[in-house]
């Protein structure tokens, strides 16, 4: 008996023969490399993997995939997502959306697929704009923001992707950068996770929101302004590493660390198992606190498609395969005379 070896597949070997178009500079370029850069981590074999994505820039991304794909309607992708995992769970599936795409039309079905811990991997691209469309304010962009649809600045509050996926029940979340070096590892690992897994990215739209996040991506600014999450060691940040985060009673605050500053065992450290902390971690925004990036929370519950199949199952064993025909005839049926 001959056992067959499968060959190992590097980063190329996930880039499909179309040609990518987006706008020159746009941030997917970016995200796209480091998710075939993970795909290879992972060894994801292309013939069992599944890219599906919605509406918007970001929902090009199937067609750049050398896996199967499927390019949805607006807003409607957790649906198409769940009902593949469902069909087959041996499936590895993603699903790629934009903060128009997965927070305005597609806000309640976003919810419902992390609540329901369907064992799926979700990109969010955060441009904080509509790009597709030329440039309308979106669920994420700030107030006061001015846009070809909000000519006097923005009024709507934005929603925080990465808080609104805690408080859905996500049993994986993260939050990394188009730019940010660490978003290779951060895919990887949620590729690795058994459940929900979202993963919020802020990416640039260099025609219509262009500089975004330079506070959070900029070479002399990042390590600033970025807190770098790592399990089990104190929040510490700054080019110097002379900055920190501290729990004063009930609250944040940000310390000095060092010399005439605070110990590092005076800081908070993080516990990527604390949902209370992750949610407090969400809502650290620039320039009052540094913006947190990396795994906010990781944790095991049973996944969806699995108790759907024990269901099944129990059903079966209890009543038989049944027949669609039967299905239709039994119960509480009538005749029309």
């Amino acid at each position: 008996m001959s056992i067959t070896t499968l060959p190992i597949l590097k980063a190329k070997d996930y880039s499909s023969d179309q040609e990518v178009r987006w706008c020159p500079g746009c941030g997917d370029y970016a995200i796209l490399n480091a998710v075939h850069r993970a795909c290879a981590k992972l060894q994801l074999r292309p013939e069992n993997t599944v890219f599906v994505s919605g509406i918007g820039c970001s929902s090009r991304f199937p067609y750049y995939m050398e896996t199967y794909g499927f390019h949805t309607i607006h807003g409607r992708a957790p649906g198409f997502v769940s009902g593949i995992k469902l069909a087959n769970p041996k499936l590895d599936v993603w699903m790629v959306t934009g903060d128009g795409d997965g927070f305005s039309i597609g806000g309640n079905h976003m919810l419902h697929i992390l609540r329901r811990n369907v064992n799926v991997h979700i990109l969010l691209f955060n441009n904080r704009i509509y790009g597709l469309t030329k440039g309308q304010y979106s669920p994420t962009s700030e107030i006061g923001q001015k846009t070809k649809s909000s000519p006097m600045g923005s009024l709507d509050h934005p929603i925080n992707p990465t808080l609104v996926a805690l408080a859905a029940e996500a049993t994986f979340v993260a939050r990394s950068a188009d730019k940010d070096r660490a978003l290779p590892d951060v895919l990887e690992e949620a590729g690795r996770h058994r459940g929900a897994a979202f993963v919020e990215i802020y990416q640039n739209c260099n025609i219509f929101n262009d500089g975004a996040f330079d506070p959070l991506t900029g070479k002399d600014e990042r390590e600033d302004n970025v807190l770098y999450l790592e399990n089990g060691s104190p929040m510490i940040f700054g080019k110097d590493k002379n900055r920190g985060i501290r729990m004063v009673g009930n609250k944040p605050q940000v310390v000095a660390v060092g010399d005439g500053g605070f110990a590092h065992d005076d800081l908070l450290f993080h516990d990527d198992g604390n949902r209370a902390q992750a949610m407090m971690l969400a809502e650290f925004e620039h320039p009052d606190f540094p913006v947190p990036m990396g795994i906010f929370l990781r944790e095991q519950r049973p996944v969806y498609e699995e108790a759907v199949e024990a269901q099944v199952t129990q059903s079966i064993a209890k009543r038989g395969a049944g027949t669609l025909a039967s299905l239709l005839t039994e119960g509480e049926t009538y005749e029309v005379k």
